[in-house]
């Protein structure tokens, strides 16, 4: 059976009802990374926390047939003087004239990586969006390259390199149009 999408959007029901499932998949997405300080989950529940009351906040959680959930993307709205923006150092300012979604988090669980699940998530987490760019922050290093591979396919480009936090590696900053050339055609 395909997994079931489920979209939340900013209102504080929503966040609060997408906190736990977000989590619970976070922990099986990281499991291998947990044990380093950037990625344990308390430290994760403090981001979601966070990015949650920021403005413009949104989710996809997918869900298996028994109602767990296997997948996950959420961001929010950044402007132009967001932290998002200014640890990244000399962004083209066409890009940050206007909001733009900052996706924080993406991931699939394991049996589910290769199938497609991810950009679904992704597609629907971006349906609808008022802001003109979507930006993302990959560890370059990622499955030797693969995840940042991945990203470029779905037609983001790099723009430069940003460290979110002292624990965290150099991540590269990328960015494409929420509405695609090919979503456009659709």
């Amino acid at each position: 059976m395909t997994p079931r999408l489920r979209h939340y959007a900013s209102t504080p029901t929503d966040v609060e009802q997408a906190t736990a499932p977000l989590i619970a998949v976070y922990a099986q997405v990281r499991e291998p990374l947990l044990h380093l300080p950037n990625y344990a989950v308390p430290t994760f529940t403090e981001r979601l926390g966070r990015h949650g009351r920021e403005a413009g906040f949104g989710a996809v959680v997918a869900f298996d047939a028994e109602d767990r959930p296997v997948g996950y993307a959420y961001g929010n709205t950044v402007e132009n003087e967001d932290r998002w923006w200014t640890r990244m150092g000399d962004v083209d300012a066409g890009f940050t004239r206007s909001p733009a979604l900052a996706l924080k988090e993406i991931g699939v669980t394991l049996p589910y990586r290769g199938t497609g699940l991810a950009r679904r998530i992704h597609d629907e987490l971006l349906a609808g969006r008022s802001e003109t760019y979507v930006s993302l922050m990959v560890n370059a290093a990622a499955g030797d390259g693969k995840v940042k591979r991945v990203y470029e396919s779905w037609g983001y480009t790099a723009i430069g390199t940003s460290q979110p936090s002292p624990g965290s590696p150099v991540l590269t900053a990328m960015i494409r149009s929420i509405a695609t050339t090919e979503d456009r055609v659709l």
